[in-house]
């Protein structure tokens, strides 16, 4: 694969990347960044984990160089379906962005507003935003679109998902007719098509599989066959690798086991399970289910925290720096985080509770095997919920092994590191750090720990 030197970036943006250890680019970004660079409208498709955020980021920033932003009207703007994910994507760009001499923003929910709006006030190049949060900060007044030489819609199937679709073709419909559209997603179905045909004006389409991304010798550009050729794009290559149904892609980086076990023996499977060595995430259904299962394990002695959209948004972010520096090895979320973590080095995911649907399995699955790496996924299944869960897997194009276990099996050991939990209960590696005690003096301690005598006490003891 070519090197970020070969793509046309800018030197000091080179060198920034050098310094974080990245010199080669990875197929979707090698495929994306000259087109975007040359300032054509793109679509692209690649598995998630696969560089995505630097195939946009990086040229978008130096499509806004040698020009400055007015305050409240940015020139470049990134929408992101979950705060997790749009504050991901602005570390990402942090450096390369400070190479160039540009200035990032974000506006998500969960922060105060007015803090968003001083950022903006006082002049952003690229903003990062979910659609929500920047349409409030439109309504007053803080923001404006009519500077916006280019946008980028990231994940814009799960945009669908969520029913953000309305929000984002509202703000694309307030951006100059001239502005480049780039649109990524791990799929792209018929809700992205809507986007795609009203936004997208002759777009080139790179759409890298799962076996290239994790190949280094695969071609750069590669095309999601479609039903029609008619409404191909105009520059397209196409691969000679047949997708999964509905577009769905899963790297060959990760085994897949669907594991039998009886509904008695759940909670002592997962937490043999969670004591195991490494980063695990497991994903359960509900936001109830995720507390509930995180604090019996803390209890039985595994640091676990919990993600969830019930939480407050400093909680997220206290929970996600814990996942990441290790000081919790566990992480338990529903689905708002099969689209929001991106944590190298997570690999083991537990699906406790089944998803729902094929996508939803395939976005939980693709937090591990990240950047080339490897991982296992797993799917706890109780007599009740194997037809589904196998139907689901087929839909998926999923291909997993099936053993059944029970709790202490040499098997679930050999093949998730799975061991006895301490059972010495352990605190939240999440929750906020106590408040510092005051300093005191320690003769005023001493003095305090010595109480006055009243003077009837005097009386009694000294009677007259």
């Amino acid at each position: 694969m070519p090197r970020f030197a070969d793509l046309g970036l800018p030197v000091p943006l080179v060198q920034a990347l050098r310094r974080a250890g990245l010199e080669t680019a990875f197929p979707i970004q090698a495929a994306t960044v000259p087109d975007i660079l040359a300032g054509r409208d793109v679509l692209g498709r690649a598995a998630t984990g696969s560089g995505k955020t630097l195939a946009f980021g990086l040229p978008m920033l130096v499509r806004l160089t040698r020009a400055a932003s007015a305050p409240r009207r940015p020139r470049g703007l990134v929408l992101a379906p979950t705060r997790e994910l749009a504050l991901q994507i602005e570390t990402a760009l942090d450096e390369p962005a400070l190479a160039l001499g540009l200035r990032l923003g974000t506006a998500v929910g969960g922060v105060p507003i007015a803090r968003q709006a001083q950022r903006l006030d006082r002049g952003v190049d690229l903003l990062i935003a979910t659609p929500g949060r920047l349409a409030d900060l439109i309504a007053q007044g803080a923001a404006g679109l009519d500077a916006v030489r280019v946008v980028a819609v990231d994940e814009a199937d799960h945009m669908a998902q969520l029913g953000f679709l309305d929000q984002v073709t509202a703000l694309l419909d307030l951006l100059p007719a001239n502005t480049q559209h780039l649109l990524f997603s791990a799929t792209l179905d018929d809700a992205v098509d809507v986007l795609v045909r009203k936004y997208l004006r002759d777009p080139v389409l790179h759409a890298v599989d799962a076996e290239s991304a994790s190949n280094a010798e695969a071609a750069p550009d590669l095309l999601v066959p479609q039903d029609d050729p008619a409404d191909q794009p105009s520059d397209t290559v196409t691969t000679a690798r047949t997708p999964a149904p509905g577009g769905l892609e899963s790297t060959p980086n990760i085994t897949h086991h669907l594991l039998y076990l009886r509904k008695a023996d759940k909670r002592a499977v997962v937490t043999e399970i969670a004591a195991r060595e490494g980063r695990t995430l497991l994903f359960v259904r509900t936001q109830y289910g995720a507390d509930k299962l995180a604090r019996r394990l803390r209890e039985s002695g595994i640091a676990a925290a919990t993600l969830h959209g019930g939480k407050a948004q400093n909680q997220r972010t206290r929970t996600l720096a814990a996942f990441a520096d290790g000081s919790a090895p566990v992480l338990v979320a529903t689905d708002v985080a099969a689209r929001g973590i991106h944590v190298d080095d997570i690999s083991l995911v537990v699906h406790v509770d089944p998803p729902a649907d094929p996508k939803d399995y395939l976005h939980r699955a693709g937090r591990t095997a990240r950047a080339g790496a490897t991982g296992t996924v797993i799917t706890l299944v109780t007599a009740d919920e194997r037809e589904t869960a196998e139907k689901l897997l087929r839909d998926a194009g999923i291909r997993p092994a099936h053993t059944e276990i029970r709790p202490g099996d040499r098997h679930l050991t050999d093949l998730t590191g799975a061991r006895r939990p301490s059972g010495t209960p352990v605190p939240d590696p999440a929750a906020p750090a106590p408040p510092p005690r005051p300093r005191t003096d320690p003769g005023d301690h001493h003095r305090r720990s010595r109480p006055a005598r009243s003077h009837s006490t005097r009386r009694n003891r000294h009677p007259r």
